[in-house]
Order: structure tokens, then C-alpha cells, then sequence
């Protein structure tokens, strides 16, 4: 797939854009006025893997508090800041290394000029965010009362305008809605008016399994297309979880490994294993793994490994034992309830052999 080329902006150590990597981000559901427990959430939800971190921002308070959580971690922070420039200024103070800011939703002009010269020196980016729900009263009128992605497109120029007639471009844009064709419609359109680089996501877009279904469809259906440098998982649920469905998507479309991925067959009439079980006891066994290995887990021994052949490991049950094959070819047998022991076995002792 041809990537889209943006303009690469830098959020303290991350590149959003350009060649860089598709990077990972979520947002705390911790204020940073209650330092002790966001320093606690951003340190756990960098070690799940996330690599871009945004907070709310509602109040001065949270704004001074993210100080410490900027001290606390390696990974950038991203003040989310709603209509008061003057949060933004001391969120820039707090050493933050991006902010999420609507620059016309901020008050006079002076207010935009004041932010954009608080950033320049840093080179600190802007994501102008637009969604469905905040667009202004006259382009919905505009395009029929309903938000469409003629009127997202509108809306994000409108930001994008500003910060560009005060000569700063260090900006990344998203257009978010709950409505998968419409947020993929969105970012189709923008895509060739503007240089700069694209935050995806599926906003409200529900509990885990639905959230993940429509995030991946809209999420992967642009990335697929070349569209998009960072992205979001937006869920009701832990933090944590949008950063699993995240890296699901794009090691699914070959854009980054993390660590082992599991391929598992339905279970069918063939079946004399218990694979639904089977295969959530191989998925914890690897989960400790760093290495980008296909691991896959196959109900029949007949049709298992040749299935599966392009797994670098895998286990294929029978009746009371299976097989544990590599690429294809049977390396031993083993009792069931071994089973899962036996491929763990096999896989850290290829990996010592290359290490």
C-alpha cells in the first residue's frame, strides 16, 4: 500500500507523519489535578504500549498538574484543551509536547496569536479536532443540518486556515464521527486539500466489541488506503483495551508487529479438542513474548498444519493428544493437557537458538 505523504510533525521523541511509524495513542480517564494517580495511570498505560498519551484538560489545576506527569514518563503528553487559550498556555508551561486545541474556538484573534506564539519556539504541534457534534451552527445549515464530510472538511479548514495565515504548520488533523462511512468519507476528502498529517479514530464508538469492530473497519479501511499517522481506539472501557485493538489493526495490515500474533481456526464437527479454551490458554502462555511471531492453534491434526503453514509455530488437538508443527512440518507430539507446554517449549528454544 502507497502511503500519503504529510507534512512530519514531532510530539517530544514521536514522529506523527511523513515515513514515521503509525504511532498509538490514548487518553487517560485520570485528571492530571490528581497527580499521584495520573502519574500511575500514564506509567501503566505506557507499559501497555502506548506511545502518544492525552489528557483532559478542564481547569488551571489540571493544566499545572501535568508538570509532574511530563516529568513522570518517557512517552509525549497531549493537553486536550475546550475554548480557554489561557489553559493552553500554561499546559506549555507544564512541558507538555502537543496540544489538541481548536484555534477558532478560542475567542478573539489575539488569543489564537498568543497560543501559536507560545508553541513556535518549541515547535510544539497543534491537532485541530473536528467531530460531528461540534460543528458550527452555519456549516451545518450550509450542507442541510446534518453533518456530512463536505462540512467536516469545511470545518477542519476553517481551523486549518487560521494557524496557517500565522505561518504555522506544525499541525495534525482529525475528523472524527460514530458514523463509520462518514469519518472514512471525511478523511477521503481531505486527503489531497491539505499536507499535513491525520489522527484517525472512530469517535464514541462504544463497549469493546463493538467500538473494535467499527474502529477497525473505518481505522483500517484508510490505512489500507495509505491515509492516516496516528491513531485511536476509542472505547467505553479501560484505556488499556483501545491500545490491544490498536496494535491488533495494524499488525493485521502488516504495519507493525507487536510481539506474537494468534491465529485459531473455528471450531467445528471435526473438532476433538476443547479449542475455544485451548486457544486462550496458548494466547496467555505468549502473551510474555516480545518476538513477532505467528502462533497458531488449529482443532484438527488431519488439516491443521498445512492450514496453518505459514504460522512459524502452532498446535493442531486430537483425541486426548496433538501435535506440535513449525511452518507446516510435525516437530513432536503431545499429550493434551501438555500440549500448550510443549510449543511454549518449542518456541523459546528456537528463539534462544537465534538470540
Amino acid at each position: 500500500m502507497k502511503r500519503r505523504q504529510s507534512i512530519p510533525v514531532q510530539a517530544g521523541d514521536v514522529t506523527i507523519g511523513g515515513s514515521a511509524p503509525i504511532s498509538i495513542q490514548t487518553m487517560s480517564t485520570v485528571s492530571p489535578a490528581h497527580t499521584a494517580e495520573a502519574i500511575a495511570d500514564a506509567k501503566r498505560l505506557a507499559s501497555y504500549g502506548a506511545e502518544i498519551l492525552r489528557f483532559a484538560v478542564p481547569d488551571m489545576e489540571a493544566a499545572k498538574g501535568l508538570s509532574a506527569v511530563v516529568e513522570a514518563v518517557d512517552i509525549p503528553i497531549v493537553a486536550d484543551i475546550h475554548f480557554d487559550y489561557r489553559l493552553a498556555l500554561a499546559a506549555v508551561d507544564s512541558g507538555v509536547q502537543a496540544l489538541r486545541i481548536n484555534p477558532g474556538n478560542i475567542g478573539a484573534d489575539d488569543n489564537v496569536v498568543r497560543v501559536v506564539e507560545k508553541v513556535r519556539p518549541k515547535g510544539i504541534p497543534i491537532r485541530i479536532g473536528i467531530n460531528t457534534g461540534s460543528l458550527p451552527a452555519d456549516i451545518l445549515k450550509a450542507h442541510g443540518g446534518h453533518p456530512t464530510a463536505a462540512a467536516m472538511v469545511e470545518g477542519a479548514l476553517r481551523h486549518i486556515r487560521i494557524l496557517e495565515r500565522l505561518d504555522y504548520r506544525n499541525m495534525v488533523i482529525s475528523l472524527k464521527a460514530s458514523d463509520v462511512p462518514l469519518m472514512i468519507e471525511s478523511y477521503q476528502e481531505l486527503a489531497d486539500k491539505v499536507p499535513y498529517a491525520f489522527h484517525l479514530g472512530v469517535t464514541e464508538a462504544g463497549l469493546v466489541r463493538d467500538g473494535s469492530i467499527k474502529s477497525a473497519i473505518g481505522i483500517g479501511t484508510l490505512l489500507y488506503q495509505g491515509i492516516g499517522d496516528t491513531i485511536r481506539v476509542s472505547l467505553t472501557d479501560d484505556p488499556a483495551e483501545e491500545i490491544k485493538v490498536a496494535q491488533t489493526i495494524l499488525s493485521s495490515l502488516g504495519l507493525r508487529r507487536f510481539g506474537p500474533t494468534l491465529i485459531s481456526c473455528p471450531t467445528c464437527g471435526r473438532t476433538q479438542v476443547q479449542l475455544i479454551e485451548l486457544a486462550k490458554e496458548v494466547e496467555a502462555a505468549i502473551s510474555h513474548l516480545t518476538v513477532p511471531i505467528k502462533v497458531a492453534v488449529m482443532g484438527c491434526v488431519v488439516n491443521g498444519p498445512g492450514e496453518a503453514k505459514e504460522a512459524d509455530f502452532g498446535i493442531a488437538g486430537g483425541k486426548g493428544s496433538g501435535i506440535v508443527f513449525a511452518h507446516g512440518k510435525v516437530l513432536r507430539t503431545a499429550p493434551e493437557d501438555q500440549l500448550v507446554a510443549a510449543l511454549l517449549e518449542e518456541i523459546e528454544k528456537s528463539i534462544a537458538k537465534e538470540s
